[in-house]
């Protein structure tokens, strides 16, 4: 541990001043109370519980460093317990959007920026960037960035916060919402997505359409929530076309090139291969371009790819790609907004909201031969 690490002796110290004595400083510098209710816990009591003074307590609110974990740890469970939040419009927020992302490295993410940085520009704020690193919730090194930061909102990609996360930003009165949840982030919690399984159906649909009845799909992960709602989509449109679902025609990826790469091998190289295949995003079609290249095997003449995103690219490659338009820019906005709304004091009609997808026709797809 470092220095910077071990507070004072005097931090950890309960409070010397009188009740009253104590209980003023801590109205003075907590900027709240526990649900702002009559009679509710301030700084001041909430520090005498924790056995430490109210400075300390405050550096906790605030994301300093030079608090022991041990009890850090003790007064955010002391802030939990009491359902301590801050007074909005005590201290005003920096002029910034966090914007933290699971992976941050592809044109799906470009997209998202530009769709905040969108908002952000006209209303004056900067974005500050993060990357969770493949994990679906950040660290806590994120979150004590962001309790000292204290931006005006923070908006989460693909991504969530744990429930003590959650109640660190809510005690700290920093507003967030998710964007293209990975998994269910609750009825209470704020996020945009889009209409998946609806674009799932419309994929399929177009290849039943062109006569297809051998669909092969690659799916993204298992465990996040637009992926699940792709394949449920998929599935829809075969059974309402009175076509048997094939499990020997499913391939499970992680959203990027390698995965279609692999998983397109696999698929193209069985004895009765697809005819056409639904890949669960226009990067793993990228890679099932690869693997049709490598086989000998032309789009469309031998199968038919159809992708899901509508990223710039799948307009550049050849054959131009047929993919399910997501609206990334537009739901970006759409999250930058409701944050900053929320920041606001604002109430939302609704917390969840769906963009709609649609079906974009390009070169990729023709009936089977």
């Amino acid at each position: 541990m470092s220095a910077a690490d071990v507070p004072s002796r005097t931090a950890d110290q309960p409070d010397t001043p009188s009740n009253g004595a104590a209980g003023a400083a801590g109205r003075a510098s907590a900027g709240g109370t526990a649900g702002g209710s009559a009679g509710a816990a301030t700084l001041a009591e909430i520090a005498r519980a924790a056995g430490v003074s109210a400075p300390t307590v405050s550096k906790v609110l605030n994301g300093r460093g030079d608090v022991a974990p041990a009890t850090r740890s003790r007064v955010e469970e002391l802030l939990r317990l009491h359902g301590y939040q801050r007074r909005r419009g005590n201290a005003q927020p920096a002029p910034l959007l966090d914007l933290v992302f699971h992976e941050l490295e592809s044109a799906w993410a470009m997209e998202v920026i530009r769709g905040v940085e969108n908002v952000a520009r006209v209303e004056g704020l900067s974005v500050v960037l993060s990357e969770s690193a493949g994990r679906l919730s950040p660290g806590q090194t994120w979150v004590d960035g962001v309790l000292a930061r204290r931006p005006t909102g923070v908006i989460l990609v693909l991504s969530g916060l744990d429930p003590a996360q959650r109640a660190q930003l809510t005690s700290r009165d920093i507003p967030f919402v998710v964007m293209d949840p990975a998994g269910d982030p609750g009825e209470d919690v704020p996020a945009i997505g889009a209409t998946n399984w609806q674009g799932g159906v419309a994929a399929t649909r177009h290849l039943l359409e062109l006569g297809h009845r051998r669909i092969g799909v690659i799916g993204g992960p298992a465990g996040m929530m637009c992926s699940r709602a792709r394949i449920d989509g998929y599935r829809a449109a075969l059974e309402t076309a009175g076509v048997a679902f094939d499990p020997a025609l499913v391939r499970a990826g992680d959203f990027h090139h390698e995965a279609g790469y692999t998983a397109g091998l696999e698929l193209l190289r069985l004895p009765e291969r697809p005819t056409a295949v639904f890949t669960g995003n226009d990067l793993q079609a990228l890679g099932l371009y690869e693997a049709a290249r490598e086989l000998g095997l032309s789009i469309p003449g031998d199968v038919s790819v159809i992708g899901f995103d509508d990223l710039p690219l799948s307009r550049w490659i050849s054959p131009p790609l047929t993919t399910v338009r997501q609206p990334l820019t537009e739901m970006a906005e759409a999250a930058a907004r409701l944050v900053l709304d929320l920041s606001r004091g604002k109430q939302p009609s609704t917390l969840r909201v769906d963009l709609a997808t649609r079906l974009v026709e390009r070169s990729s797809t023709r009936p089977p031969a």
